[in-house]
């Protein structure tokens, strides 16, 4: 005879915990039981049942699956609640003052990389082949900055076909084209034209070439001549002995590199204020407003015949071009894009000669100094005229001592030219 109560086998618990709670129980204590009496039973225990954390879409167990399709999930096998749930992973939020100034400091260092590179480039392209330490007997230096801008008609580096489009003809060497002073001071820059055709006196020099020296003898020739007898050298000679003023930088530019220059800026914009025509030079011009490209500029900064042969109207008009073209080509526009500032650049100082104590901060001074004379903030002008002789035209002496002092102690010019 079985001491369980009837009724109670081991169907009803085949653990043999005896209990419908999930946990195991402990120590059970037996009641007793007498024979003949059926105990009560017992209350079942309701399972635990734990929150289980929802999983996230795509969440995989390590089985392969999430959940188990019959409801029963891995949170309840292995009774821990199921795994934490994977969310987006949280880290210190981006520190974007340092970004910024980690960008701004490689925005600058780049920069001044690509400014010194330029600065270098541009630099090593100059011809520094005048030497002014040849030039003796100078007049003592002034204040501010005086440069002789020479336009040659140097045929260097042109074709057969560039000298026909250009008019340029095949003469052999180079002669002045246009020579003019440009006085950069405290009282703003002043444009000086010297005719070619100035009569002035050829002094004592040394040879460029030979080193000789060569004594003054009185001759009285044409500006240009001097330029056509010894270069440079004898030029600046001529000039400082003849105006009793100190040239501190000399700039030449021939014929092509002057058109390269307009055409790499995309021409320069003039106001004619009259047609003309000139077979010699090729120009061809209405009256007005009109944008002149390389060929056209040339033509009307060399148009002699059409003004009666005189040199004094052919100077104006290359004083107001040389203005609007330092104008148009220091602006920003320019500066700071370099689809335009390197061809302009390299258009302009693939032909230019300047002296060896030349530098391009120098030049670049220069040219703001051209740009200001067109901003109205200096004085453009002819060379004071007082008569001629023969050909030649002769300065006006008392005006031109009192214009190139004022030069000198850099005052303001008071001085009216022709």
């Amino acid at each position: 005879m079985s001491d369980w109560p009837d009724g109670w086998n081991d169907r009803n618990d085949p653990h043999g915990r005896g209990s419908g709670g999930t946990q195991p129980e402990g120590a059970r204590v037996m009641r007793h039981v007498q024979r003949g009496q059926v105990p009560p039973p017992a209350a079942p225990v309701p399972p635990v049942h734990r929150p289980v954390p929802s999983q996230p879409q795509g969440y995989d167990d390590g089985y392969g699956q999430g959940s188990h399709g019959d409801g029963y999930n891995t949170g309840q096998v292995y009774g821990g609640g199921g795994r934490p749930p994977r969310g987006p992973r949280v880290g210190p939020a981006p520190d974007w003052r340092r970004r910024i100034k980690v960008g701004s400091l490689t925005l600058v260092v780049v920069l001044l990389a690509v400014s010194i590179g330029t600065y270098f480039w541009a630099d090593g392209k100059l011809k520094r082949e005048v030497d002014l330490a040849k030039v003796i007997d100078r007049p003592e230096a002034g204040d501010g900055t005086n440069y002789l801008i020479v336009g040659s008609d140097s045929r260097e580096g042109m074709s057969s076909d560039d000298k026909k489009k250009l008019h340029t003809g095949s003469a052999e060497g180079k002669r002045t084209d246009s020579m003019m002073i440009l006085h950069d001071g405290s009282n703003g820059p002043t444009l000086i034209s010297l005719p070619r055709d100035s009569d002035v006196e050829i002094p004592s020099f040394v040879g460029s070439e030979s080193g000789k020296k060569f004594p003054g003898q009185g001759r009285r020739v044409k500006l240009n001549a001097a330029y056509a007898e010894d270069g440079p050298e004898l030029l600046v000679r001529t000039v400082e002995h003849n105006t009793n003023l100190r040239i501190d930088h000399y700039v030449e530019i021939g014929f092509a590199g002057f058109a390269n220059i307009v055409d790499a800026i995309g021409g320069v914009e003039m106001d004619i204020p009259k047609a003309f025509k000139d077979k010699k030079s090729g120009a061809d011009f209405q009256a007005g407003k009109q944008t002149l490209n390389g060929e056209q500029s040339l033509a009307f900064v060399r148009t002699r015949s059409a003004f009666a042969g005189s040199d004094l109207d052919r100077t104006k008009n290359q004083q107001k071009f040389l203005a609007a073209l330092a104008s148009q080509t220091a602006t920003p526009g320019t500066i700071v894009n370099p689809f335009k500032l390197y061809p302009t650049m390299g258009a302009g100082l693939d032909t230019l000669v300047v002296d060896k104590d030349m530098s391009l901060w120098s030049l670049g001074q220069m040219f703001f100094a051209m740009k200001g004379v067109t901003g109205g903030e200096g004085t453009s002008m002819n060379m004071p005229i007082s008569g001629s002789n023969g050909s030649n035209l002769v300065w006006d002496k008392a005006k031109v001592e009192q214009l190139m002092k004022q030069l000198k102690n850099d005052e303001k010019v008071t001085v009216t030219g022709n």
